[in-house]
């Protein structure tokens, strides 16, 4: 058997079996990346609504009582 084809296929299954570690290394640091940004844009939201108070609904007059449910 030759040596040097018995090495490379040694080196190119090493490889390959790094790669894969390094694909599934990646995917979760980038799962956690994107749930710590949906965490922040959750938050920023939430600071954004508590910040702006909501305005009265209309309770009287010709503007905003009624709701046309035919439409």
């Amino acid at each position: 058997m030759d040596v040097a084809l018995t090495n490379s296929i040694v080196n190119t299954a090493t490889s390959l079996a790094s790669a894969k570690t390094s694909d599934a290394l990646n995917m979760v640091v980038l799962k956690k990346a994107l749930d710590m940004q949906a965490i922040s844009a959750a938050t920023m939201i939430d600071a954004m609504q508590q910040s702006m108070p909501q305005p009265p609904l209309a309770t009287s007059g010709t503007l905003g009582t009624n709701v046309n449910t035919f439409a």
